[in-house]
């Protein structure tokens, strides 16, 4: 049988509290026999019957009382402690009293318990006709004060680790909860940027077999050449959309014989065009860029292009889609994507996944950029992204 922490830990509770009672019905069992030493012969059985029987039950009852310390803590200590005044046996219950309410480190609960202590010592001194002669009357009350000190420091001790020890766990809480925190934060983020690269590696790739496949079902007029083109065009997409999916299934599986496939750059934008009008689409490419922008500003550049020719194929078939790229270190990266309105009617509903402009607008946002998509006044649609590109030959200079 498998004992659970919840059950463990009363039972751990029960033991340190038996030990405690333990300890103190034992600490004032040598004050009981010293006494017992000093008394006159015959004092027992000439009446003095309360020592071997009501003292101990006196301690008995403190010991009892003890047990709801935690419950009642102030009422608890002021019984044990007063009730002392008539039992010897009891001394160690009432220094686990002042401890315990020591242990709480209230100022005021202590100050009472304390001066309740020292009083009822003072009348548990001439509880016995001991043999001893007298003490001095300020012998009684030093004693008497400097156990109270112990007992308050042993309490005080107590607290302070019992805060301590609270305060650690209530840390390693906190820190757990944190750490769950960043994990499920990691997650999310490890899930966007899988969705992110997916919808840019395969969704204008399955966007282009969906839109060939369309046209065949929905053309009954078309050539034998131009269904051969037709057909040959949703063969290579579908075998590059399996390549692209392959390499990224081998990336995110971390497989170490794998290679990370070579990521998209500005110098691809002209062959991404090129795949486009070979796929059907008037696209053409135009602007200068003077020199080699950072890597992030590049690979941005170049999926902001891709959103935008797989939008315009999609949304608009027949249109003529312009790519205009621009720009130089210290002015920044502008792309910008305008497709006119659609010259034929749309054959067929494509799958739409709902994602690409909010994965684009977060890749965008993350290199620093801004992007902005609206419709033309002639009905097509435009896209422009814009990208840093600091001047680091100034800095050098």
């Amino acid at each position: 049988m498998v004992t659970t922490s919840s059950e463990a830990a009363p039972r751990h509770e029960g033991l340190r509290q038996s030990w405690r009672l333990l300890a103190a019905a034992a600490l004032g069992i040598p004050f009981w026999v010293l006494t017992a030493g000093q008394l006159p012969r015959g004092h027992v059985t000439d009446g003095g019957y309360w020592f071997v029987v009501g003292d101990p039950l006196v301690a008995l009852g403190c010991l009892v009382a003890l047990v709801w310390r935690r419950r009642y803590p102030l009422p608890v200590a002021l019984v044990v402690v007063l009730a002392s005044a008539a039992s010897t046996l009891a001394a160690g219950a009432a220094f686990l009293a002042l401890a315990s309410i020591a242990a709480h480190r209230r100022t005021a609960w202590t100050a009472t318990v304390t001066a309740a202590y020292v009083a009822a010592a003072q009348y548990n001194i001439d509880l016995y006709p001991i043999r001893l002669a007298p003490p001095p009357p300020w012998l009684p009350l030093l004693l008497t004060a400097a156990c109270a000190g112990i007992a308050v420091a042993v309490g005080l001790a107590v607290g302070a680790r019992r805060a301590e020890v609270a305060s650690l766990r209530e840390r390693a809480r906190s820190a757990e909860r944190e750490q769950s925190a960043r994990a499920a934060q990691a997650r999310a983020q490890e899930r966007t940027r899988i969705a992110r690269e997916m919808h840019d590696v395969l969704a204008h790739r399955i966007s282009r077999v969906a839109l060939h496949a369309g046209v065949l079902d929905h053309r009954g007029d078309l050539t034998a050449e131009e269904n051969r083109v037709l057909v040959r065009s949703i063969v290579d997409s579908s075998h590059q959309a399996l390549e692209e999916l392959r390499d990224v299934l081998g990336v995110l599986r971390s497989d170490p014989d794998r290679p990370e496939p070579p990521q998209p750059s500005l110098e691809l934008i002209p062959g991404l065009v090129a795949e486009a009008r070979a796929a059907g689409l008037d696209a053409s490419l135009a602007g200068t860029v003077s020199g080699d922008p950072p890597d992030t500003a590049g690979r941005t550049c170049y999926r902001v292009a891709q959103e935008g020719l797989a939008n315009a194929a999609k949304h608009a078939p027949g249109s003529r889609a312009h790519v205009t790229v621009e720009g130089a270190p210290g002015d920044g990266l502008r792309v910008t994507v305008r497709n006119s309105p659609a010259a034929t009617a749309h054959t067929a509903a494509l799958p739409r996944s709902g994602y690409g402009l909010l994965g684009l607008t977060e890749r965008v946002t993350l290199a620093g950029g801004e992007l902005a998509h609206r419709p033309t006044s002639d009905g097509g649609h435009l896209l422009t992204a814009r990208l840093p590109w600091p001047d680091h030959r100034g800095k050098r200079a």
